[in-house]
């Protein structure tokens, strides 16, 4: 039977998490509690004295497994570090990267390995990780101020989880505009019963730049768009950033008191001053997009962290099948992306697989993923990116072959047919298709705001971090996302992937998605790992102005 159940707030965040959910108990919530003190965490173990490093919950939530036999533990240490980068054409800024890499270092695992990642913050801000896609344990997703306390410059912080679905993934911070400079890399999970069949693997990553040029930084430009409005997201705060012994956590330690003047409010309004060149753009139109289609002008566009006058080049042979794995990195852009003299057929969408899908190019919203396969012709072809509805191009060079290397300006015809913009065509491969079942919950929400006041959030409210949508455990939720704006947004659910619901409730699965502008998402998911999770624009600067909220249900 299908019962209707509106949003609730009156339960806290301090109900939430005394049932375990979200550090209770111990690690994180015990380090809010006791003034910030720094422990080293195991998750399911006693926390040990650790000066320096940020503290690790203890929580438990999709995975249940809090050790993990060696052959399957997957360690990695990557530095957060000021650094510059070259992005093409002896173009050098200075930026904030993972290792002083762009993208940062690939990170690879099989389904059902255990990862053990550890973040080492050698920036000047504090910051932390989201790991995006994957289903993992909620105290590890990287939310500031919601599944963990920031971690500050000079400290560490370990995050370990499992990785039970293949599929083609990323992380990057959840710390303000920090998506918005270097910060980003690519996670890939192996199917250890791989049923495609290629010859190459090539991660292709989008994104648009505008860090370090002219003096520009992705805080002036918030500012710019916010005209000196206070943020409304993850941020700074007046007292550090947005989650420093605050939010959730120190809800839960100090009795649920918040007075609205501390970490995890928006701070109060400060004069405001300008440091680098005007990067406000207007008449950027999109048919595809549905009108407006960005606000933000970029003065760079990348693939793999190049420009198109000096893009970097995939070799392979004529008749080789190649593996694309194209994930959209960028703060503020959609792009429409082909492969000169080529059909793609898609596979995948957000790292699950579909039937089987032909097209000449596809549109990609920020935080998206899709996986392609072409086989390779005899020459050298043009892989381009156009940021959709803007004036600017990225591109990458497959060559089979000898050739000159396209110009810039390359314009394959494929980018003007078939074009698919919405995962509402595919259909989702039978192994991953949600059961059919009625759902038990329904949970609308609706996107408000304009470009004009740029005052961005959910149901003409900004982002309230004591504002809960609730669910309980094992509903099959159906999700209601109506866009009541002129401007399209890439929705994101944070811990899960849902089902697109159209005629037959059996879309493919995803975990981002375009909703153009006084569209709807109607999108079902299963309500099968507990805690506090972020549903929200991945428009960074739409997001950081308030357009996110918070998902939460009990262990």
């Amino acid at each position: 039977m299908r019962t209707d159940h509106t949003s609730q707030t009156s339960p806290t965040r301090r109900a939430v998490l005394g049932a375990g959910i979200a550090a209770a108990g111990s690690g994180l919530l015990a380090a809010c509690s006791s003034g910030g003190e720094h422990t080293r965490g195991n998750p399911g173990a006693p926390a040990a004295d650790a000066p320096g490093r940020s503290a690790a919950p203890s929580g438990r939530g999709v995975d249940e497994t809090h050790s993990a036999p060696a052959e399957l533990l997957r360690k990695h240490t990557f530095r957060a570090t000021p650094s510059p980068v070259e992005l093409g054409a002896g173009r050098t800024f200075k930026s904030w990267t993972y290792e002083g890499l762009l993208p940062g270092r690939e990170v690879r695992a099989t389904a059902g390995d255990t990862l053990a990642l550890t973040l080492a913050n050698n920036l000047p801000e504090a910051t932390t990780v989201h790991w995006h896609g994957i289903a993992l344990r909620n105290e590890m997703d990287g939310v500031p101020g919601v599944t963990q306390s920031p971690v500050r410059p000079g400290e560490t912080f370990d995050y370990r989880f499992t990785v039970a679905h293949p599929g083609t993934y990323w992380f990057h911070p959840h710390m303000g505009v920090q998506i918005d400079r270097g910060l980003y890399a690519p996670l890939i999970v192996d199917d250890p019963r791989e049923p495609l069949r290629y010859d190459h693997e090539w991660i292709v990553m989008l994104d648009d730049w505008v860090d370090g040029v002219g003096g520009s930084t992705p805080d002036d430009v918030l500012h710019q768009l916010r005209r000196g409005k206070p943020t409304m997201g993850h941020g700074e705060g007046p007292e550090g950033p947005v989650g420093a012994g605050g939010g959730a956590l120190a809800d839960a330690a100090s009795g649920g008191r918040n007075d609205g003047k501390g970490p995890g409010r928006a701070p109060s309004p400060s004069p405001y001053r300008r440091t680098g060149p005007n990067r406000l753009v207007s008449g950027a139109t999109s048919r595809l997009l549905g009108g407006h289609a960005g606000d933000v002008a970029y003065p760079y566009y990348l693939i793999n962290g190049r420009t198109a006058d000096d893009p970097t080049q995939f070799r392979a042979k004529p008749g080789d099948r190649i593996r694309l794995r194209i994930i959209n990195a960028g703060g503020e852009s959609a792009f429409r992306v082909a492969l000169g003299g080529h059909r793609m057929t898609i596979t995948h969408s957000d790292g699950f697989p579909v039937q089987p899908y032909e097209t000449d190019a596809l549109v990609i919203g920020m935080a998206e993923r899709y996986d392609v396969l072409i086989t390779a012709k005899s020459g050298v072809f043009p892989l381009v990116a156009l940021a959709e509805g803007k004036r600017g191009r990225a591109m990458a060079v497959l060559r089979t072959g000898a050739g000159a290397v396209p110009k810039p300006s390359a314009h394959p015809v494929e980018l003007d047919r078939r074009v698919l913009v919405s995962a509402h065509r595919l259909r989702p491969d039978e192994s991953v298709a949600l059961p059919r079942r009625g759902y038990d919950r329904l949970l609308k929400i609706k996107l408000t705001g304009s470009m004009k006041e740029y005052d961005w959030g959910i149901d003409h409210k900004p982002y309230d971090p004591d504002t809960l949508h609730w669910v309980e455990r094992g509903e099959r939720v159906r999700l209601v996302v109506m866009n009541a704006t002129h401007m399209w947004h890439p929705v994101h659910l944070h811990g899960h992937t849902y089902s697109l619901a159209g005629a037959d409730s059996n879309g493919a699965r995803k975990d981002t998605s375009i909703v153009l502008p006084y569209d709807t998402l109607v999108a079902d998911f299963d309500a099968d790992n507990p805690g506090l999770w972020m549903l929200h624009c991945h428009n960074i600067y739409h997001s950081e102005s308030g357009m996110m909220t918070t998902l939460a249900y009990h262990k």
